[in-house]
């Protein structure tokens, strides 16, 4: 009878590329398995993305190629102490965003008299407009001040001109953020919308093995996570937080890892249900407001989201084996509130502070691959996936609604050790439409796709 211990070993561990490009900020998919492989463990995996995204402003301009190319690494040893326990470690990027806007478009710094213009709707055409506006609002605001004092001093009723002054005051501030809105814009003219966050999460795992066979084991253990990140916002698609600018200090966050697997080595069977948990991150956060000249440093809270993970595989004959993955993320309990972003995107929303970014739904995403033996050197994979995405509309920070996806691998036995896999996969991103945090429709991306390819070396001594 065929050992389906040596299709396992032969077929398993070819996945090289991971889910990246998914919902949120799903980059990694935060894979366990290399913990859950049989024997001494040890992998490291390369990853590279390319996604072609781009779309349209509300003005019907394109916005160009808007997604960075993108990698990261990731790592996994793990090793048995005895024929019940095993320790692990395992490195990953689980959570990231790289876009970058350019070309002539809303997403793009104009200049001075082109925000002027849109931050007033059009009432105001250039800056030498908004000028003499504002200087004749504020010599009104002075005569009505003289006048109000004259016509209470007699007794007067002077509620008209208290509406009246209260009105001119208004034009008055917002002709003064629109005026510096636009001197930023100025010296930022032609800077696109640019968003960067990265994070390295590492994790130790211990395992048990339970059951007169062995078959069932439990694991689980602490994760550590460092978040840096910086968002420029450009271009008058963001009205008064046009020329936003966040950059989020490096910090260090902490959480656990836990999970539960059954193995039957008869049928290559493995099966594992693994839970990671939120990780709250505080820190410094430096902004730079240019609609009230606000520059300077407040604390900021975020919390990254948990997670469940489910992995199986199973042999279904002798040189071929099934695998399956299904992802859970909440991403619509997530949200990103710089402290001064909320401030001032407050006065447009009944005083309600606004996240600069946040989702509407959760995710769910799924891949199904089979893998093929060759011979005892070579394997080859196949795998067809899903991403649900985490809504629509959708951020401007990463304007893509969930993908369909079509993958390809093989693995190479070196030696009986020492292997090699390479993977590619293919995604068809969903279109989507993005908007403000306001509702505020801002543009429309349609058509987009993108590419992952990525390499490992692992090595198994059982």
């Amino acid at each position: 009878m065929f050992n389906y211990k040596h299709l396992a070993v032969a077929i398993a561990s070819i996945g090289a590329v991971g889910v990246a490009n998914a919902a949120g900020l799903d980059r990694s998919g935060q894979d366990v398995t290399a913990f859950l492989q049989d024997g001494t463990y040890g992998e490291v995996v390369y990853t590279y993305i390319d996604a072609d995204v781009s779309g349209k402003d509300i003005s019907g301009r394109s916005t160009g190629d808007i997604a960075e190319a993108y990698d990261f690494a990731r790592f996994g040893v793990k090793a048995d102490i005895n024929d019940t326990f095993s320790v692990g470690v395992l490195y990953d990027e689980p959570w990231g965003a790289a876009v970058q806007y350019g070309g002539d478009n809303n997403f793009v710094s104009q200049g001075a008299d082109a925000t002027v213009h849109a931050l007033t709707g059009g009432l105001v055409p250039n800056v030498a407009t908004a000028q003499a506006g504002l200087a004749q609002a504020q010599a009104g605001i002075v005569q009505l001040q003289n006048v109000i004092a004259q016509t209470a001093a007699v007794g007067g009723d002077t509620t008209a001109l208290q509406a009246q002054l209260a009105s001119t005051a208004t034009t008055a501030r917002r002709l003064g953020s629109a005026l510096n809105v636009a001197s930023t814009a100025e010296e930022q003219k032609g800077e696109g919308t640019n968003v960067e966050i990265r994070t390295q999460n590492a994790t130790l795992l211990l395992g048990a093995k339970l059951g007169e066979s062995k078959n069932f084991q439990i694991y689980g253990g602490p994760q550590m996570q460092r978040l840096t990140g910086e968002v420029h916002l450009r271009g008058t698609a963001y009205g008064p937080m046009t020329g936003y600018d966040a950059n989020i200090g490096a910090d260090m966050g902490y959480g656990w890892v836990a999970g539960v697997a059954y193995h039957k080595p008869e049928i290559a069977l493995k099966a594992a249900l693994t839970y990671r948990s939120e990780i709250d991150h505080e820190r410094s956060i430096a902004e730079v407001v240019p609609a009230t000249t606000y520059a300077g440093s407040q604390n900021f809270k975020v919390t990254l989201p948990e997670s469940w993970n489910l992995d199986f595989q199973t042999g279904i004959n002798p040189t071929t084996l099934l695998t399956a993955k299904v992802r859970y993320v909440p991403w619509s309990d997530f949200d990103i509130r710089p402290p001064q972003y909320g401030n001032v995107t407050a006065l447009g929303n009944n005083n309600v502070p606004l996240p600069i970014v946040g989702y509407g739904k959760d995710q769910w995403s799924a891949e199904v691959g089979l893998g093929k033996k060759l011979n005892d050197k070579l394997a080859v994979s196949g795998s067809v996936g899903y991403d649900s995405g985490a809504g629509n509309p959708v951020s401007t920070l990463g304007p893509i609604k969930g993908y369909y996806s079509l993958g390809l691998g093989a693995k190479y036995n070196v030696t009986p050790e020492w292997s090699v896999s390479v993977g590619g996969k293919y995604l068809k991103f969903g279109d989507a439409t993005a908007q403000l945090p306001n509702g505020v429709k801002v543009g429309e991306f349609d058509d987009n796709d993108g590419f992952i390819a990525g390499v490992k070396l692992a090595y198994q001594q059982k």
